[in-house]
């Protein structure tokens, strides 16, 4: 039967009608007001301001709202919190109330219907999975379990960035790195390397994952106005659909090899066989195949670029300001010399490389706007009424440049955490003046890998080479806004080796 386009015309006007004045007639079931925001208009409500980087855009905002902003975007209300205590209200005192995440359209298909571990429901499911994960892979003994593996790698890395240094071949950072992580989280979930070096594979992979966070945008129309979520006027949909048909090739390939070795790996389990094994939870919840899949998605996802973006990032800084890179190496040079590699266990003793990380996460947070939570039913938060079926948003980015919190917060100034009162900050979550991982029960399971991930590699970098910008590069410090903030023009550097010949060895 052939379908009216009048009637679907009318039902279409009706409806743009009924979502109008749901907006203008629409009360909060309290005595309470809602949150200050702006109105925004009929329909979309605040989406046309979020503009293309809505961490700046709601940062502007909330200095003229305040730290915790209601807005209605679409059919769906999004809260705000952009400072420190607004922060800790939510992610501290509010945290069961806002544990889940919200069901957008957009990522249903990525993340394999929400099965995995970053965009589940909180339930029972997701607390297994975030178990096995903490004990098995992202814990403290798992991290001292693996360091071999980060060892072998960073000498891989090492190895590549010397053969470019010797035919004065600048390094395309973000490259490098990401091959480098990806071969470690391959290793240790998977029990192989997924590339033999960093080149044209390698670097299809990192676009890829890139592609993946920058275009997995918070603000899809589609997501806000389920209705028109069909029409996917902006390609997101479309764009994730394929990604995540090569991703999904990428995993299924690397599942199915690592079922054919298992017998080589008796007595010797990776994390997937680990995950395999404890597949029942004490309640009865199963692991399936599918969340399998979505958890080694996951793995790779976050477990790459996010920690690239923050190295990149830091890099990109000290190219701006060589006078930090320079009291960087020479710290090493006190506690490490040149006669040998940066180890894991010198970290400790090098309070400024800490400091140029923390500052780094500081100022780039490789996840602005935190991943969104969610919260089902009201509740009244610091006198303001919060309806139900609310996202809530934690700029991140916004509070690492709060001027009440930091001096001179536009300035990269590692030594403000060597000494005064941010010198104790640290950003495991306990701080809500630096929460690059998040706060509360959602908190980034792998903040600990991503910290020494961030040190280790940065500490590497710095330490085996002295870098300077290819001649007649200009050093660009554009964002490119998404799940992740990585620099809109990817960081290219020139290397020359700055130890001992048998150093590098």
């Amino acid at each position: 039967m052939a379908i009216d386009p009048f009637l679907v015309a009318c039902a279409l006007l009706c409806f743009l009608l009924h979502l109008a004045l749901r907006h203008f007639l629409g009360k909060p079931t309290s005595t309470l007001p809602l949150p200050p925001g702006p109105r925004g208009i009929p329909i979309l409500g605040a989406l046309p301001l979020v503009g293309s980087t809505p961490h700046s855009s709601l940062a502007r905002l909330a200095r003229r709202y305040g730290p915790i902003m209601y807005l209605k975007m679409g059919t769906c209300g999004v809260v705000v919190a952009s400072s420190p205590s607004a922060a800790r209200t939510f992610l501290k005192a509010f945290d069961a109330q806002f544990a889940n995440r919200p069901s957008a359209i957009s990522a249903k298909e990525v993340t394999y219907g929400y099965q995995n571990m970053v965009f589940s429901s909180y339930g029972p499911k997701w607390k297994l999975l975030r178990k096995l994960a903490s004990f098995h892979l992202l814990g403290a003994k798992a991290l001292a379990d693996w360091a071999p593996v980060r060892r072998a790698e960073a000498a891989h890395m090492v190895r590549c960035i010397l053969d470019a240094a010797r035919i004065g071949r600048p390094v395309t950072l973000p490259d490098v790195l990401v091959c480098a992580f990806a071969n470690i989280i391959s290793q240790i979930t998977l029990s192989l390397r997924i590339f033999d070096a960093q080149g044209e594979e390698s670097n299809q992979y990192k676009d890829m994952i890139v592609e993946l966070l920058t275009g997995g945008d918070l603000f899809n129309i589609g997501d806000f106005v389920p209705a028109i979520a069909w029409m996917d006027l902006q390609g997101v949909q479309a764009k994730l659909r394929r990604i995540h048909k090569r991703f999904d090739g990428m995993v299924t390939k690397l599942l199915e090899a690592h079922a054919a070795s298992a017998k080589q790996r008796q007595g010797k389990p990776d994390f997937l066989d680990v995950i395999k094994a404890n597949r029942e939870g004490e309640d009865g919840q199963t692991i399936t195949d599918v969340n399998i899949k979505a958890l080694v998605f996951d793995l790779f996802t976050a477990g790459t670029d996010t920690s690239s973006v923050v190295i990149e990032w830091s890099m990109a800084e000290m190219l701006k300001n060589p006078s930090i890179l320079r009291r960087a190496q020479a710290e090493m040079d006190r506690v490490i010399g040149r006669d040998r590699k940066l180890e894991e266990s010198d970290i400790p003793q090098l309070p400024y490389l800490q400091a140029i990380c923390k500052e780094a996460l500081r100022m780039h947070p490789s996840t602005p706007l935190s991943l969104p939570h969610f919260s089902f039913d009201p509740c009244e938060v610091e006198g303001y009424y919060i309806p139900g079926n609310t996202r809530l948003l934690v700029n991140i980015w916004a509070i690492g440049r709060n001027p009440d919190v930091w001096e001179d917060p536009l300035e990269f100034k590692p030594e403000r955490f060597l000494s005064g009162k941010t010198a104790e900050i640290d950003p495991q979550g306990n701080y809500f003046e630096l929460i690059p991982f998040g706060a509360g029960r959602r908190i980034c399971a792998g903040k600990l890998v991503g910290m020494v991930f961030v040190q280790y590699m940065l500490g590497t970098l710095l330490h085996s080479f002295d870098w300077s910008l290819p001649e007649g590069e200009e050093l660009n410090m554009d964002e490119k806004f998404g799940l992740a903030l990585p620099k809109a023009v990817p960081l290219k550097a020139s290397a020359s080796p700055r130890l001992a010949p048998e150093a590098y060895i």
